[in-house]
């Protein structure tokens, strides 16, 4: 590592240290809910102290990070509303702007992870705010949820404004049939670090009456930004009491929710082991040691020239 490395890294630390201690009182949680005697159900999340952490071990932009973390806030909501300890969810969009796709995953306990393929991306703003639609561009977006069954869920739709919240509506709409309304909100500081992050889905069921669908559509037309909201410090009660409040809203239950890899040395290893066994061999004839990092949260695993012996050994 380089002096300014050390340095760029330190102030990193330093900022994120802040953050935490800002933070002391506060949590990442996702509160689910009901409303209009179970005509709807409904779901909000602050998400600040998660997309943070994916900020500072990704190194992204204000715009990547915008982006990844309305998945990631997505992804977290999502995950929850799976009901299985093993079931997994995953949030994918392949597209052709300067980001060039985010994935996302998220287990049932709103355990979420991600990545964006060109986390450095830099685009001036757009109408005062960060431009993550043309960041991400044209493409699609596919959900996959494994539920322990032969093969799992897959849906996918085009991206309709590739602002990712409009997007994720439309997906539910035309490939879940479940017609909902996504909201999802990034706000950075001056310094890059994020500020606040959250989200909420609302979710109509089958027998939804056309007088609450109406009231519910006037509230949804009084909440304008989401991001505005989080910037003023509402909770996710708050977030579907601005919503739903009027419509008898009930809260069920909160699930805390947080950045979260599984990875290790001994999983990051089944990718070296799929760079084949010719190619392990010419690393372990140059002598040198490899690092390797895990996609989702970006730490760095070593392998010497033993491990890779032991690696191209195993694989017979």
């Amino acid at each position: 590592m380089t002096a300014k490395e050390f340095v760029w890294w330190q102030r990193s630390m330093e900022k994120s240290q802040c953050y935490e201690r800002n933070c002391e009182f506060m949590k990442d949680y996702i509160v689910r809910a009901t409303a209009a005697k179970g005509q709807v159900r409904a779901f909000a999340a602050t998400t600040g102290i998660l997309v943070e952490e994916a900020r500072r071990r990704h190194g992204t932009s204000p715009v990547a990070t915008a982006a990844l973390g309305r998945l990631l806030s997505a992804g977290a909501m999502m995950g929850s509303m799976m009901k299985n300890d093993t079931d997994m969810l995953t949030l994918q969009i392949r597209s052709g702007g300067p980001l060039g796709g985010i994935t996302v995953t998220a287990d049932s306990h709103a355990n979420v992870k991600g990545y964006v393929l060109n986390p450095e991306v830099v685009l001036p703003p757009k109408n005062g705010k960060l431009d993550v639609g043309t960041a991400v561009g044209v493409g699609l977006l596919q959900v996959i949820k494994d539920m322990g069954l032969k093969e799992p869920y897959s849906g996918q739709t085009v991206l309709v404004s590739s602002e990712i919240a409009e997007d994720l509506t439309y997906y539910f709409a035309n490939s879940e049939q479940v017609p909902s309304s996504v909201g999802l909100g990034v706000l950075m500081e001056k310094d890059n670090t994020v500020k606040c992050a959250g989200g909420f889905i609302i979710q109509l069921m089958p027998f939804a009456e056309e007088k609450m669908i109406s009231q519910l559509e006037e509230n949804l037309k009084n909440v304008t930004s989401v991001t505005s909201l989080l910037d003023k410090g509402y909770t996710p009660e708050q977030l579907l009491d601005a919503l739903l409040g009027n419509l008898g809203l009930e809260i069920t239950d909160t699930v805390d929710t947080r950045f979260y890899c599984n990875c290790s040395k001994e999983r990051v290893e089944q990718a070296v082991v799929s760079i084949g066994r010719k190619d392990i061999q010419e690393m372990i004839e140059e002598g040198k040691d490899i690092e390797v990092k895990c996609h989702f949260c970006n730490t760095a695993y070593q392998y010497t020239i033993e491990d890779l012996k032991r690696i191209i050994k195993r694989s017979r």
